[in-house]
C-alpha cells in the first residue's frame, strides 16, 4: 500500500522539480543509487520496470527506502497495464508512470488514491488524462516535442501540470528551457544516472550530480 497519497506526491514533485529514474537488476546497487539520490536532495525516484523480476527488485528497494531514507518517495515507471500497476501498488509504489495513456491504469490507481502520470503526446490525450483525474501529465518522449510544445499547451490550458521525460539533461541551458515554459517538474534518467556511474558504482559523483541539478532547477524556475 502506498504511504503517500497522490496529492502528497504531486506536491513533492512540484516542490523539488525533479524525478530521477533508473533500472538495474542488482538490488544492492539499486539501494546505493537510492541513497545517493536521497543524500543529494532528491525526494522522489522512479524505478523503471524494464527487466525480468523487476517487481522483486522494487519491493526490496522500497523496503530499504522506508527504513533508511525518511521522506523518500518511490514509484514505478514503464507500467503498461492495470495488472502490472496493481502488482506494484501492492508492493507499496507511491506513484505509477506509464509510456502511454491507458484508462485501465487510471481506474486502478484512482481507486487507491495513487498518483499516475501517463505518457501523452497530444492536447487531446492530455485533456483525456485530466478528465480521468491525472494530476501531472508526462510528456513523452520529451526530446521529440521540446519546450515549444509545452508552451503551446500551457496557452489554452494554463492549469495543466507537465513533466517531460526524455531529452532532459542536468545542465542549466536545458533545464531553463523547460522551466521557462512552465513545466511542473522533469523526469531525468540516463543523463543523470548514467551507465558509467552504474558501472563504476561511484555514488559520490551521483550525489553531486543530483545536488547540482536541484540547485539549477531552484535557480531557473519561475
Amino acid at each position: 500500500m502506498a504511504k503517500y497519497s497522490r496529492l502528497e506526491v504531486a506536491q513533492v514533485m512540484k516542490e523539488t522539480g525533479m524525478v530521477p529514474l533508473f533500472f538495474h537488476s542488482d538490488i544492492e546497487l539499486g539501494k546505493k543509487v537510492v541513497k545517493a539520490c536521497y543524500e543529494g536532495g532528491a525526494r522522489l525516484m522512479e524505478f523503471t520496470s524494464r527487466g525480468d523480476f523487476a517487481h522483486e527488485v522494487f519491493g526490496e528497494l522500497n523496503k530499504y527506502a522506508l527504513a533508511e531514507c525518511p521522506g523518500m518517495i518511490l514509484g514505478v515507471g514503464s507500467v503498461t497495464d492495470a495488472a502490472q500497476a496493481s502488482l506494484y501498488m501492492s508492493l507499496g509504489a507511491n506513484f505509477i508512470v506509464t509510456p502511454v495513456l491507458r484508462e485501465d491504469i487510471a481506474v486502478v490507481c484512482n481507486r487507491r488514491k495513487v498518483l499516475w502520470s501517463p505518457g501523452c503526446g497530444s492536447l487531446t490525450e492530455i485533456c483525456r488524462a485530466e478528465e480521468l483525474g491525472c494530476e501531472i501529465v508526462k510528456l513523452f518522449p520529451g526530446d521529440l516535442y521540446g519546450p515549444k510544445f509545452v508552451k503551446g499547451i500551457k496557452g489554452p490550458q494554463p492549469w495543466t501540470s507537465i513533466m517531460p521525460t526524455g531529452g532532459v539533461s542536468p545542465d542549466e541551458e536545458n533545464l531553463k528551457g523547460w522551466f521557462d515554459v512552465g513545466v511542473t517538474c522533469v523526469g531525468m534518467g540516463s543523463q543523470l544516472i548514467s551507465k558509467d556511474i552504474l558501472a563504476s558504482k561511484d555514488m559520490e559523483v551521483l550525489k553531486l550530480k543530483v545536488e547540482e541539478a536541484l540547485a539549477i532547477i531552484k535557480k531557473v524556475r519561475k
